[in-house]
This record gives structure tokens, sequence and C-alpha cells, in this order.
């Protein structure tokens, strides 16, 4: 049994990582967009179902005519699995490719777009994954030929070793993807799944050490030792029909509550950790070290699993626990408060899945694979629920109660009427747990406070992509938070990157487009040069506050000349037909945010090249920040356009990269000066620090820097590119700081105050 294990911890660890790498892929392809996301992670978890399903009903039909080994089934699956490393990309690609050609021939609605790009993604991704959901039906059919006395709880033994490598698989790659990029990290994981294939082929081949008969451990304790009015048939039989329905019933629920949990806590916690890959492998592998933990314990115990009252109270108490530990009035380290909050729940769900999973199949591949496709139905559901639906009518907290409340009257039924073997010593403890869980989920209800109520003065938006808040008084004081992180002040410097590149144009502009809208300050500083400008927006409640950071928003809004579009802003650029005389990027910070790379790649680059007029400047603003970063940015725009200039920020610490294809001549700051509209110049000085447009521009044009200075900031760093984000994946290359390390410390052991 040793070497199943060691199978389903490698295929565990690889099936993460290509989720986790294939959803990046995605994202370079068809956008950054919520719609996008939940596309590839439903596709992804679709086929795990189907390929359980249909493996399972596969096996039971063909089992008694197969005539070798059937471990060289699951060898199989996984030569299968170790192929879509490298087949996916090039789907990838060539779906991207072909939409492209659709959308230019027939101009594509949004809608239409998403249906083709959600259609090509199923193609793409559903045979491999399906791949991977036949490996637990093949390998349960293996156990039971070859160790028939522990088929009965090898779910169980399997969903172990296979969340175990899942947990590692969340947090190892992130380091090769630093050295090598996303396409090495595939080959790396197509190589261990070749691995998997060959020695699962040579042991199927072996012949099973003869075993002395005993009795299964945790079937033959059997729905006795439940203790639920779930389970009452014969251990020797299963359970019957009703009961087993009731069982599959309470497995899609634990897929649907833990996927849509996940979803609410991501939302919950990033104010506290940030946006970084670190933190979200670092809530990912929490839940997946719980859930080891559950299965650990349930393995160790399964002779006394329970499913009464104090199993529900519990779970609906851990569901509610984050209310707490993400109060902002609450002191605790900041990786803390995700352990306490998400813990709790993710370990029991770990201990009442594989339990379910044993009761429900007993060994038996076709049982197992309905059970969990079912299973990995509800986890598909629960985020399209959750982002969708909770999160947007009810919020973090709104959603954390409503997806408890099943758990509470569950729990409340079987204290109120308990089984007769119930109405004793233990049931009176059941009836003590309900009480004491709803007093404290009452507590926690109706005495913390969500993480907006620190701003006194604010305005909140809730939507499928994120929680958003406007928060402060004055203009030096007001801030846009979304989820939590601080997005973008009203400072000169995002007037400057309008202003600065239509000066350098050398004509009379004509349009605009502004990536990332934010506070709206470059989209308004566009428009004050009379020009048409297009602003892409990822956030859709992000310009309904616009309004509260500029009194003049809801005017400008309405204006013919602008133009607000909520789309991912490279998946714009890739399918628009317009060409523009100026380009301005600024992305969100930190300049290591998690999908931050689209907006600074060689291959994004290439895609503005081609929507700039020939003469066309595209503005970059990137904040100072690790050397490589700027040195890789630097490079990618080198690689992209002949002519590239960087000038240092005056009133922020970072830099303006101006890029194109034609030469960027500046002249005298009273020159520029002259070239700009009456109401531009009153724009560029309303915050000052000069009161004329001639000294503003000169105080900026003073401060280039020469490109090759800041290329030689980390000469050995390659150029940004989508398969090696430099900016993102940063550990290694800052272990030695110690500055950095001092920061880490910081972010996981001592207190977050905003």
């Amino acid at each position: 049994m040793l070497w199943f294990f060691f199978f389903f911890f490698i295929s565990g660890f690889c099936s993460l990582m290509y989720e986790v790498i294939w959803l990046r892929l995605a994202m370079a392809q068809y956008g950054v967009t919520t719609p996008m996301v939940s596309l590839v992670l439903s596709t992804f978890m679709l086929g795990l179902g189907v390929g359980s399903w249909a493996s399972g009903r596969l096996i039971k039909a063909w089992e008694k005519r197969l005539t070798f080994p059937p471990l060289r089934l699951y060898a199989a699956a996984e030569f299968l699995i170790g192929l879509s490393a490298f087949a996916v990309v090039f789907e990838f690609s060539q779906g991207r490719h072909f939409l492209h050609r659709l959308d230019a021939a027939h101009g594509l609605s949004s809608l239409t777009y998403y249906c083709g790009a959600g259609i090509w993604i199923a193609i793409s991704l559903l045979p491999w994954c399906a791949c991977m959901g036949a490996t637990f039906p093949c390998a349960l059919f293996a156990i039971q030929r070859r160790f028939p006395s522990q088929s009965a709880n090898s779910f169980s033994f399997l969903y172990l070793a296979n969340v175990l490598g899942a947990m590692a698989g969340s947090l190892l790659p992130l380091l090769v993807i630093e050295r090598a990029g996303f396409r090495s990290t595939l080959a790396l994981g197509s190589g261990l799944n070749f691995l998997l294939a060959l020695c699962a082929f040579a042991v199927g081949g072996l012949r099973a050490t003869p075993q002395k008969p005993e009795p299964p451990v945790g079937n033959h304790v059997g729905t006795a030792a439940l203790g639920c009015p779930l389970e009452r048939s014969s251990a020797a039989l299963g359970p019957g029909t009703s009961e087993r329905n009731r069982l599959l019933l309470i497995l899609f629920w634990t897929g649907l509550t833990s996927m849509a949990a996940e979803v609410v806590w991501v939302r919950m916690f990033t104010a506290w950790l940030g946006t970084v890959v670190y933190a979200f492998a670092a809530i990912l592998a929490l839940y997946l070290g719980a859930t080891y933990l559950g299965s650990w314990v349930y393995r160790r115990w399964m002779a006394h699993a329970h499913l009464d009252s104090r199993l529900w109270s519990l779970l609906a108490l851990a569901l509610l626990i984050p209310l707490l530990t993400a109060d902002p009035r609450l002191t605790i380290p900041s990786l803390l408060r995700v352990f306490l909050g998400i813990v709790p729940f993710s370990a029991a769900l770990g201990f009442l899945t594989p339990c379910l999973l044993d009761r429900v199949a007993r060994g038996d591949p076709a049982a197992a694979g309905s059970a969990y496709s079912l299973n990995i139905i509800g986890c598909i559901l629960g985020p399209l629920l959750s982002g969708f639906i909770l999160l947007p009518a009810a919020g973090e907290r709104g959603s954390l109660l409503i997806l408890a409340l099943p758990c509470l009257a569950a729990a409340s039924l079987f204290a109120l009427f308990p089984l007769p073997h119930e109405k004793s010593a233990a049931g009176l403890r059941g009836q003590f747990a309900f009480l004491v869980a709803a007093a404290f989920s009452l507590l926690l209800v109706f005495f913390t406070k969500d993480f907006a109520t620190q701003f006194p003065r604010r305005e909140v938006r809730r939507d499928y992509t994120a929680t958003v808040i406007a928060t402060g008084v004055s203009r030096e004081g007001k801030r846009l938070l979304v989820n939590g992180v601080g997005i973008t002040n009203l400072t000169p410097e995002t007037k400057l990157m309008a202003h600065l590149p239509l000066v350098l144009l050398g004509r009379t502009p004509t349009n605009a487009l502004d990536i990332c809208f934010g506070m709206g300050t470059t989209h308004r500083s566009l428009l004050s040069w009379g020009i048409s400008s297009t602003a892409v927006e990822l956030v859709p409640s992000v310009p309904s506050l616009y309004g509260y950071f500029h009194a003049d928003g809801p005017r400008l809004l309405e204006s013919p000349r602008s133009h607000i579009i909520v789309d991912d802003g490279r998946l714009y650029l890739e399918r628009t037909s317009e060409q523009f005389d100026v380009i301005t990027i600024d992305p969100p910070p930190p300049v290591e945010a998690a999908g931050s790379s689209l907006l600074f790649s060689k291959e994004f680059y290439a895609t503005a090249k081609r929507h700039l007029r020939p003469d066309g400047i595209l503005q970059q603003w990137m904040l100072n920040s690790d050397p490589a970063i700027v040195t890789s940015a630097a490079k990618a725009l080198r690689e992209s356009f002949p002519f590239v200039r960087v000038f240092g920020a005056v009133d922020a610490p970072g830099l303006h990269f101006l890029a194109s294809s034609s030469p960027i001549v500046t002249a005298s700051p009273s020159v520029l000066a002259a070239r700009m509209p009456v109401a531009a110049v009153s724009d560029l000085v309303e915050w000052g620090p000069f009161h004329t447009a001639s000294e503003q521009l000169s105080v900026t044009l003073t401060h280039e820097a020469p490109l090759d200075t800041v290329l030689q900031l980390d000469p050995s760093v390659p150029a940004l590119t989508d398969d090696r984000p430099v900016n993102e994946y940063f550990l290694l290359r800052r272990i030695g700081n110690r500055a950095f390390l001092k920061k880490v410390w910081g972010w996981l052991f001592r207190a977050h105050s905003n």
C-alpha cells in the first residue's frame, strides 16, 4: 500500500501545480476577468468529476473481462496526464488565435467571446482533467484486487496522500517558476507523471504478497458507530438506498460549502496578507494542510466516527470563526488570523469528506467514482454561488452566515430529535454542543466588525470581483481600497501620466487609452485635452465611486468623449481595432501583485504597439521596488520599442517610462507648456506643487534617468515575459536580503494595521 501512497502524493502535487499554472496561462491568453477565471476552475473541477464517474462506470462494466493487471489502468491515466503539460499550452495558444480571427471577421460581443473562450477551454482541459479524476477509481480497483482486506477504507487512504501532495504542490512549484518559468515547471510535472506511469506499470506486474484476511476496520464498525439517522442499515450490507442518497447529499454539500467558503476567505483575508502569489499560496496551503490533518484524524479514529449534532455544531461554529479573526480590532499576527480563521472548518471537512466517501464506496470503484463526482459538482457550484450571488448581495460576513445556516439547522434537528440510542448522556452532550454553538454563533454575528467599519467615513461597493471601499475626507487623505488593499491616491503623478506623453507627442492628439481606471485622475486629465479618452477598469464597482474622488466625475462620465469599459485591459487591447495616440498604464500596487506581470510583459507591449499610431507614445508607470523587477520591465520595453525614455517621479516613489516607435523629442518646459490647452494647464497645476505648467513639467524633465543606467540595476535578470513573471515570483531572489527578511517577518508574525 505504500506504493499507492507515493503514487497519490506525487499525483496530487502535479494536479495542483497544473491547475495553478493552467489558470495563469489562460489568464494571459483570454483575460484576467472573474468570469474567465471561473470558467477555467469550473472546467478543471468538471473534468475531475466526469473522469471519476465515467471511469468508475467503465471499470464496473468491464472488470471481469480485464486480463492485465488493474494497476496498469492507473499507469495509463498518469501517462496521459503527463502529455497534458505540453498539450494544454498548445491548445490555449491555438484557441486564442482562433477567437481573434473570428472576432476580427465577425466582431464578437463580450458574451459571445466568453462563450467561445469557455467552449475552447472545455475542449482543452476536460480530457486531461478527466484522466486526473479517473486515477481514484483506477487505483481503488487495483487495491480491491491486490489488497481486498484493506479496500473498504482505501478511498480515505488515497485521499490523505492526495491532499498532502496537493499541499506541497501549492508551495514548491513557486520556487521552480521563479527560476525556470511556467513552461519549464510544467515539463517537470510531466516528467513526474511519466515516472508515476512507469512505476505503476512495473508494480502492476508484480505478484501481490498473500495476506491473511482480516475484517475491514472502517466498514466493520459501520453505521452504528456513526450514530446518525443517515445510516441505519446493516454494516455488512452497507447503507441502504435512502441512507446512501442522504450521504451523497451531504457529500455534495461539503464540496459546495468548502469551495464557497474558500472564495470568501480569499476576499476577507486579502486585506491582511496582500495580493502577492505567496499570500494566495499561504491560504491554499493552510486549507490543504488542515484538510490533511482532518483526514489523518479520521484514518486514526475511523472506528469512532460520529455524524451527530456535535459535528454539525462544530462545523457551523468553525464557519463563523473568520468573523472574529478578520475583525480589525483584533491585534494578532496576520498569518495567525488566517490560520485560526480557516483551519478549524477545513480540518472538520477533511475529517467528514473521506468518512462519507468510505461509507458510500466501501472500496467499490464505481460507487467511489459516483460519490466523488458528486462532491466535485458541489466544488464547481460553490465558487459560482459565492462569487456571483452571495458576496455581491451579502458581503463576506453575510455569506459565511448563509453558509453556516444549514449546519445549524442540521445540529438543531439532531439535538431536538435524537435517535433512540442517543437519548442518554451522548444525546445530552449533543444538545449541549448545539446550544453552545448557537450562543457563540450569535456572539460572533452581532459583536464582531468587518474590515470597512474601521473607516468612519466610507462608501462600500460589492460585486462579483471585489469589495471596494472609498474613504477619507481631504484630497491627501482619500483612499481607494480593493479587497482591503490600497490601490491609489490623489497625487499629481497620476496627472503627469496623462500630460507628459501628450505634451511630448509633438502634435495635436485625438484620443487616448487609460488602462486601470482607479480613482479616475488620469482619465480626467486626458479629457482636459478635449480628446476622446477610453478607460478600462477590471472591477465593475470602481467607476461608480468616481464622484467620491472628483466632484465633476459624474459629469465627465456623461461626456460623449468619455468611454468606460469594464474589462481586462490587455484583453480589450487584444480585441479592439482602434488606434491610439497615447496609451497609459498604471497597474495596481504592489508591483509584485499576482497577475500584474501581464501588464508589464513583452507580449503585452507587442499588443499595445499594434494599437499605437506610428508616433504614438506608451506611458508605463512603475513604483520603485526590487531592482531586478525594474530592470526586467525596462528590458521588456527596450526589446519591444526602439525608443524608450525614463523620467523619475517627483511626488511619489516611481518611474515614468515612455516608449514609442518614433523618437520622443523633448523641448524647453515653456515650449511644451504652450502646446497645452487652457483646461489641461489648469488640470496639471490643480494640486501643485508648482503654480505654472512650465515649472511642473520642468521638475519632471530634469529627473530623466538614462535607460542604460536602469538596465544596469540588475544586468543578469531576463526581460519580463508571460512565461517569466519576474515581478511576481521573487522569494529566492530576496532570501539573502536582510531588509526583505525583516519585511517578511513582520508580514507573518506581527499584527497588520491599515
